[in-house]
């Protein structure tokens, strides 16, 4: 298959990405503006009154409680990991995120209002040409009974398996090559979930002040009491695959190989990160255009990802 130009080369939006929300655990109103940035960028947020610039990248994470956070000195951004899916499971390369506060606005729990957004602004593609991680030996990060590993591939790749003592959950597994199109259709709007006795704890210790009905999927002991129920009966693994996905972003590059993913959740997901990136024997660097030229059919251009199942 011939690489199309838009796979080759890098993208940042066309237009500029306005949102206005509330933080899942600050509780706070947060105006978003997601921009253009020139190649070679990536993406970065640029957070608080003075502006300080903080790039999406594994380096900078300083909590994984709850959510991804990035901070540089005293500043602080938390809950990057559904933004960070929409851009890097659409194939955005470089985008500058200013944010009010320090926690992105939670939408409706999922990645699919960002995705339609980008949808809506479109791609635009630099000269530059895109670099991909290409995994070259497996390797497994493990944490008692969960773990992640990657295994060399000819494209991304996701294998996720959970397993929840919970009536509405228990187990469930998604398996697939993940494109723009696969990630818009199949996984952006699955939303992040909760069980109600410990949102009611995380409330009383000052966490999850914005959670509500209307961004997260909520079970009691028995059953999902959303009264909309839920968006696909597997939805639970699907968002912890969104979330890996954001999560993976923090690579700095896309990544051609297959995660392998058993009950994994931010702390292991980061861990696998900085494992891939701690030894060069288990990645090689190539232009996108080599990566084709050599069988790998990584990413499926990002005019294709047209819309969002809600």
């Amino acid at each position: 298959m011939a690489p199309s130009r838009a796979t080759i080369y890098q993208t940042t939006l066309a237009k500029e990405l306005v949102f206005d929300g509330i933080g899942l655990h600050s509780g706070e109103r947060i105006a978003l503006r997601v921009t253009a940035a020139p190649a070679n960028t990536g993406i970065e947020f640029i957070v608080g009154p003075d502006g300080i610039h903080i790039p999406a990248l594994a380096g900078h994470v300083v909590s994984t409680f709850l959510a991804t956070t990035l901070g540089i000195g005293d500043a602080r951004v938390s809950t990057v990991e559904h933004l960070l899916a929409a851009l890097s499971g659409l194939g955005i390369d470089n985008a500058r995120i200013v944010i009010s506060g320090s926690e992105l606005p939670i939408v409706d729990g999922s990645s699919a209002p960002f995705v339609r957004a980008i949808q809506a602004a479109g791609v635009r593609e630099l000269r530059a040409e895109r670099e991909v991680f290409v995994v070259r030996r497996p390797f497994t990060i493990r944490d008692g009974v969960k773990e992640a590993g990657f295994f060399p591939a000819p494209s991304f790749r996701v294998s996720y398996s959970i397993e929840f003592a919970h009536p509405a959950i228990g187990e469930q597994r998604w398996d697939g090559v993940v494109t723009p199109h696969v990630f818009a259709r199949e996984l952006a709007s699955s939303r992040t979930f909760g069980f109600l006795k410990d949102v009611e704890m995380m409330k009383a210790s000052g966490l999850a002040l914005g959670g509500s009905l209307d961004n997260a999927v909520v079970l009691d002991d028995t059953r999902v009491i959303n009264p909309e129920g839920l968006r696909f009966p597997d939805e639970f693994v699907r968002h912890k695959v969104l979330d890996a996905i954001g999560d993976l972003a923090l690579a700095g590059r896309p990544i051609v190989g297959h995660l392998v993913a058993h009950r994994s959740g931010h702390d292991l997901n980061q861990r696998l990160v900085r494992e891939l990136l701690s030894d060069e024997s288990n990645y090689e660097v190539c232009t996108a255009r080599e990566a084709f030229d050599r069988g790998f059919e990584y990413v499926e251009t990002p005019r294709l990802a047209r819309a969002v199942t809600a």
